[in-house]
């Protein structure tokens, strides 16, 4: 959101949603970290004083959110607007698309902030930050956390809650050949640092369909949120892609108790 223009996207997300018959779910953040130095201010977007590009972004994305209410943005001119006064929103509008904004947040005090502003929330395999624990439980904490700040701001409705994860099944030669690598090298946490913070990145889960399982029920992150966002190796191809999905759907989810 650091790069964005809040009233065209608000415009665009609208106009998107209207289209799509209401369907859009729609996920911002503030940006993971970028080769670029200062890479927003080539948009024209410059963080106040005393603000950092993560503020802008937050900044930025409460312009969009009141925005996409039908809040108005603009003094309206009384000589072109038909006589109107006051202030204009902008245009399209698709009311409902408020309920389905989702904030990418990698902290738990930013879970913790999208809940207190009545966003969904979605964590993906990464946090930035890091406090020993593994991965699964320390995105259970933030999910909690999110929970209870939601609960404590008084929103109306029931807040959605997504997580990523890496799950590849290997069920045949091609799997094993692409994933038998992974299954040894990425199967356990990581912990690095990124713009300066510890942080802990997520496992993938590779291996026989019913291991998989297992390790997915034992995830108290998966088990906790009420969406699993599947990341896919988008370089093997859409068919290939299909495929894998096609195998979690057949062989890992109904281990899992999940049903289509």
């Amino acid at each position: 959101m650091r790069y964005e223009n809040p009233l065209y996207m608000a415009e665009e997300a609208a106009a998107a949603d209207l289209i799509s018959g209401g369907r859009l779910q729609l996920g911002i953040s503030r940006g993971s970290p970028e080769p670029a130095r200062q890479g927003a201010s080539a948009f024209g977007y410059v963080p106040g004083e005393g603000e950092t590009d993560a503020d802008m972004a937050r900044r930025h994305t409460d312009v969009f959110r009141r925005a996409i209410t039908g809040a108005g943005v603009a003094q309206a001119d009384p000589r072109y607007a038909g006589g109107a006064t006051g202030l204009l929103p902008v245009q399209p509008q698709s009311p409902g698309l408020a309920d389905r904004i989702w904030w990418g947040a990698g902290t738990r005090k930013t879970a913790i902030w999208a809940a207190e502003s009545g966003m969904n929330l979605m964590s993906s395999t990464l946090l930035t930050e890091d406090t020993g624990v593994p991965f699964h439980e320390l995105q259970a904490e933030q999910i909690h956390l999110f929970r209870e700040a939601w609960a404590a701001a008084g929103h109306a409705r029931t807040p959605r809650v997504s997580v990523s994860r890496s799950v590849l099944p290997i069920v045949d030669e091609e799997d094993n050949y692409y994933f038998a690598g992974s299954a040894l090298r990425d199967s356990r946490d990581q912990v690095g640092v990124i713009d300066g913070l510890t942080s802990r990145f997520g496992k993938s889960y590779v291996g026989a369909p019913d291991l998989l399982a297992e390790q997915l029920a034992a995830d108290t992150a998966v088990q906790a949120a009420d969406t699993l966002l599947l990341t896919v190796p988008n370089q093997l191809g859409v068919d290939f892609n299909a495929k894998l999905l096609g195998n979690i759907v057949q062989f890992v989810a109904p281990a899992l108790g999940w049903s289509r």
